[in-house]
């Protein structure tokens, strides 16, 4: 049987994906934070904080494509697509929390004397990159397909983890190599994974906070003129505003028609309209279609 298809299977998919998230980070945690404590390295004990900071981040994600996933109610009659935005903002503020708490712990290690950490850190940290590297791009996939922040930030979420486990794998090998005088390269790859993940969290903020703040899709709206244009007796599509509530889009278009038909068929085409386009882009949740007369010809004052 082939797979659901549409935005509540989509949702379904990414709750999946998150528990996935949530499942791995867990077991990974435990294995990171053992060997850095035996094996004496800052780094793989950081990175153990960052990837406990992941199973919060895919939990929140989880939650917030749960709540999404709601149909709309009395109080929410846009339904609760915003969740998914907000799950989004929350991870990339764990990012950023991640890598000052990283960085800081970093600066504060190399200003104390220590021996060099322990060979077998170095292959569990391998292992830990090519682990966390696959479920970024499994989860990262299906942000593409879904068109979600949540999951776009979750993506990054592994994603962070894998490069510092790269950076602190780098940062170990020159201290294996190096002995104690370069013990401190082990802080030193932490201290550099930290701004990384800084900058990712900033940029991951970006999209959510944007969706929150209604910016315009203007291919999303261009989209949707080109069908409205192609309904009968529609003479001119005068404007089209979208906003992103979730994972779809609200349209709010005015159409021109001939001043002289009645409100019933005003009333049919604007159904016409909206039907073309939520039958044309599944992206679409709703459409608002306001007639106005061709030509700007308009009674009763401003409109």
């Amino acid at each position: 049987m082939p797979d659901p298809v549409g935005p509540s299977a989509d949702l379904s998919r990414g709750q999946r994906l998150s528990l996935l998230g949530l499942l791995t980070n867990s077991v990974l945690v435990g294995v990171k934070l053992a060997a850095g404590v035996l094996g004496n390295s800052y780094a793989l004990i950081a990175d153990a904080v960052e990837s406990s900071l992941d199973i919060l981040g895919s939990f929140v994600v989880w939650r917030g494509l749960r709540v999404a996933a709601k149909p709309a109610d009395h109080d929410h009659p846009y339904g609760h697509g915003r969740a998914e935005q907000i799950a989004g903002i929350i991870v990339a503020l764990m990012l950023a929390s991640a890598a000052i708490l990283i960085a800081l712990g970093a600066l504060r290690e190399m200003a104390s004397p220590h021996p060099p950490p322990a060979w077998y850190t170095l292959p569990v940290l391998l292992g830990v990159i090519a682990v966390k590297e696959m479920l970024a791009r499994v989860v990262g996939q299906a942000s593409r397909r879904m068109n979600s922040a949540a999951l776009a930030s979750d993506s990054w979420h592994h994603r962070s983890d894998a490069i510092t486990s790269a950076a602190a794998a780098i940062g170990i090998t020159v201290a294996l190599v190096g002995g104690e005088p370069y013990s401190v390269a082990d802080e030193a790859a932490a201290l550099f994974a930290s701004v990384i993940i800084l900058i990712n969290a900033w940029r991951l903020a970006q999209q959510p906070i944007a969706e929150l703040m209604d910016v315009h899709p203007p291919h999303i709206a261009e989209q949707a003129r080109a069908v409205a244009g192609t309904v009968r007796d529609v003479g001119t599509v005068e404007k089209v505003l979208g906003r992103k509530i979730g994972l779809r889009y609200v349209l709010d278009m005015h159409v021109e028609v001939d001043p002289d038909m009645t409100v019933r068929d005003s009333h049919r085409v604007a159904h016409e309209v909206k039907d073309a386009i939520l039958a044309a882009m599944p992206s679409v949740q709703d459409v608002l279609v306001h007639i106005e007369p061709l030509g700007g010809v308009r009674q009763g004052g401003p409109s």
